[in-house]
């Protein structure tokens, strides 16, 4: 992986997971400390990340905190047109997981007013969000909380769909593609979302096309993991034919 790869894989994570030790992002690339020690300083100096003893945190993620906003806001207007296609597949009665992600909160927007609805969510803007419905059961895991996406995360969290079963699944993604499957930046994230998914009998991946063709860095596993995607409309002719190619279910969002 060239210099330049690595160093956007690295703040890839830190917007993920808001901080990271030099230690652990030699073992993640391979490489060894003192190379990450040049690529946080580098990164330092271009304004990206603030370096710290043994790691690096994210620049304003106090901030974005304190003010319970997402750091990822990027294509909002495509979020809101797949969060509008998503409430066709809600129904009042539903008991639906909703994972963490700016897609999700987006639905989590659309579902105020909704009755009998049961939503368990790993995403604590999700969860103060919904939290006064009155028609809505809101339940929340435990785990880690990771900053920049106001989410819980690792083993706990996963713990927590043990014996749990419900109807739907809206799971996030940073990336999909055929050849790496589904994809995100932090690998706490991915025993998280394999419990998500056991736990659900359906599985509708939310994401923007621009994250079509993309590649993060931990792999959860083929396509095959999920029932159907959801995106906009926006996505190419290409991809089009490459998911009808492969029998993966597309909804399209207009």
């Amino acid at each position: 992986m060239l210099a330049n790869q690595r160093r956007d894989k690295i703040i890839e994570l830190l917007r993920e997971d808001g901080s990271a030790k030099v230690i652990n992002l030699a073992k993640l690339f391979k490489v060894t400390e003192v190379t990450i020690r040049q690529d946080l300083e580098k990164m330092e100096k271009d304004g990206l990340l603030v370096r710290e003893h043994g790691g690096a945190y994210l620049k304003d993620i106090a901030d974005q905190v304190r003010n319970f906003s997402l750091s990822q806001q990027d294509n909002l207007d495509k979020k809101e047109r797949i969060a509008a296609k998503c409430l066709e597949f809600i129904e009042s009665g539903d008991s639906i997981i909703l994972d963490s992600g700016s897609t999700t909160t987006e639905i989590a927007k659309k579902l105020k007013g909704f009755k009998n609805l049961t939503v368990i969510t790993n995403a604590l803007n999700i969860a103060m969000m919904l939290g006064t419905e009155p028609g809505i059961e809101l339940i929340v895991t435990g785990g880690e909380f990771k900053p920049p996406t106001l989410s819980l995360t690792g083993q706990k969290a996963a713990d927590f769909f043990t014996g749990i079963n419900v109807q739907k699944l809206f799971l996030a993604t940073a990336g999909l593609s055929l050849k790496a499957g589904l994809t995100y930046p932090s690998i706490s994230d991915i025993v998280v979302k394999k419990a998500m998914i056991a736990a659900a009998e359906t599985t509708y991946l939310v994401a923007d096309s621009t994250k079509i063709g993309k590649s993060s860095f931990a792999s959860l596993g083929a396509l095959s993991l999920i029932n159907y995607v959801i995106t906009d409309s926006d996505m190419s002719d290409r991809d089009k034919q490459v998911f009808q190619d492969n029998e993966i279910e597309l909804i399209l969002a207009q």
